[in-house]
């Protein structure tokens, strides 16, 4: 016998020896009785005398419509109860797995239409739990008129849930406002009437139970339509959707028209809405993942793209040194960390000897070829302790961690011949060489940047007063010079 809502259920078994035999589940005590599948299991006495009648009497049953009851030999009940215990099983497992990784889904991405499924995978979670009275291994005392009463609402708001994240998935743009509300508002109203549905306990439920059927037939349309209409506009949630929602729906607009209790097992439409919807909820969470996978490629390359957009904006198109722009905040990063006891900071400020005459004698691009292989040069430096970056034109500088201004000075004077010594042969033709001045200064010069860089530079033009191709330092400037501005 399917369970029902009803105060005392009886049956009797009368013998051809007039021997009558009783059975009784109450609501909210149903002992052993209860089968997995939403079943309670009366089995006869076996005695020697033949069984020739059988009696099913009610207290307060609230429908007889919805009464079911089957005869069939104890080892084929076994048999498909075995049958139909694994079944749910393994539907409410998958389910379980459904209801957590969405939740858990949700709250990391934060997208309405994800917790809102995840909602509706636990109310079919706990409507099977109930329906099949595996719950009832917890909590026996909701056997019965409770745990249908709690069906009935899970089942309407399941109803609900599955609206909203349905239609909560499709962006605002592919739907007029008012058809989303109207369908959204139709989900709802389908809630409404399954809970007061499941506060009736008469004859009430003879036509609740097809106001039901005609709201939830209207609900599966209208959003069945809203989702054709998105899937049309080129929305793939929609798409997604369409094919997720399509076993559900169809099972469950299938309930309405046929009925699935003829099949060989007892709660035929219910197992199938719930086989159904495990699989929906795999499925749909499938492709959440591999939505939000894209979506987060998407984000990633977006991200590498802005990296690389941000690393060219600092980078000198000409030589791929560092910039100003670039620069700039290396060095003020430096002086910060030597200013905290840090390694020591020192600049090289470092300018092309007679780079005019070779633009003019060679030509732009001869001069561009030069920078660049200086910029090559520079590059063989850097490293840990020592950042290369062009100011423009033809002026070069280096930041150089660790070296007080004695070392300093050695290693700028390494740089100066290391530059010369680089083969301009194919550029300025046999015996054309490229030299270079040089300006250097350490942080206790300054306290900004600004300070060192304007310190530096004097040194530097100290160098090419001196006769060019040489390094100067703070101690060789020999009078104030004028200061050079920095962006």
């Amino acid at each position: 016998i399917h369970h029902s809502r009803f105060d005392r259920l009886i049956v009797l078994f009368t013998y051809a020896d007039g021997v009558v035999r009783r059975g009784e589940v109450r609501r909210g005590e149903f002992g052993s009785r209860w089968r997995v599948g939403g079943q309670i299991a009366f089995a006869a006495p076996d005695r020697s005398a033949a069984l020739v009648g059988l009696t099913i009497g009610f207290e307060r049953l609230a429908s007889y419509s919805l009464f079911r009851a089957r005869l069939m030999p104890t080892r084929v009940a076994d048999v498909t109860g075995s049958l139909v215990a694994a079944m749910i099983g393994g539907a409410l497992t998958l389910l379980l797995v459904g209801t957590l990784y969405n939740l858990a889904l949700a709250h990391a991405v934060r997208r309405q239409f994800i917790a809102w499924h995840g909602a509706w995978a636990a109310c079919m979670l706990l409507w099977g739990m109930l329906w099949s009275q595996l719950a009832l291994i917890a909590v026996p005392w909701v056997a019965g008129t409770l745990a249908s009463q709690i069906c009935t609402v899970l089942a309407t708001l399941a109803v609900a849930c599955a609206t909203t994240s349905a239609i909560t998935s499709l962006e605002p743009g592919l739907l007029p406002r008012r058809v989303r509300q109207a369908v959204l508002a139709l989900g709802g109203a389908v809630a409404l009437v399954g809970l007061y549905a499941a506060t009736v306990l008469d004859g009430a439920l003879e036509w609740l139970g097809p106001l039901l059927g005609v709201l939830i037939i209207a609900n599966l349309i209208a959003v069945a339509a809203c989702i054709a209409l998105a899937w049309r506009r080129g929305s793939t949630e929609a798409r997604d959707f369409a094919l997720a929602w399509t076993p559900p729906m169809v099972t469950l607009a299938l309930t309405q028209f046929y009925d699935m209790n003829a099949l060989p097992f007892g709660g035929g439409s219910q197992i199938a809405i719930l086989i159904a919807s495990a699989l929906q909820s795999v499925w749909l969470s499938i492709a959440i993942t591999r939505r939000l996978a894209r979506l987060r490629a998407e984000r990633d390359a977006a991200r590498a793209a802005q990296a690389e957009l941000d690393m060219l904006a600092r980078r000198d198109s000409l030589t791929g040194l560092f910039n100003r722009r670039g620069f700039i905040p290396i060095a003020n990063a430096a002086l910060h960390e030597a200013e905290q006891g840090g390694p020591a900071l020192g600049l090289l400020l470092i300018d092309v000897d007679h780079f005019k005459s070779i633009n003019d004698r060679f030509g732009h691009d001869i001069g561009d070829a030069v920078l660049r292989r200086i910029a090559d040069r520079l590059r063989q430096w850097e490293g840990e302790i020592c950042t290369a970056g062009r100011m423009g034109g033809e002026e070069f500088i280096l930041a150089v961690r660790g070296l007080a201004i004695g070392p300093l000075t050695e290693f700028a004077d390494r740089v100066r011949l290391g530059i010369a010594e680089c083969d301009y042969a194919d550029l300025l033709g046999e015996g054309g060489t490229v030299t270079v001045s040089i300006g250097i200064t350490d942080a206790n010069a300054a306290g900004t940047f600004q300070g060192l860089y304007r310190v530096a530079d004097q040194a530097l033009y100290e160098a090419k007063r001196n006769g060019r191709n040489r390094v100067a330092s703070p101690a060789t400037v020999r009078a104030p010079m004028p200061s050079a501005d920095v962006a």
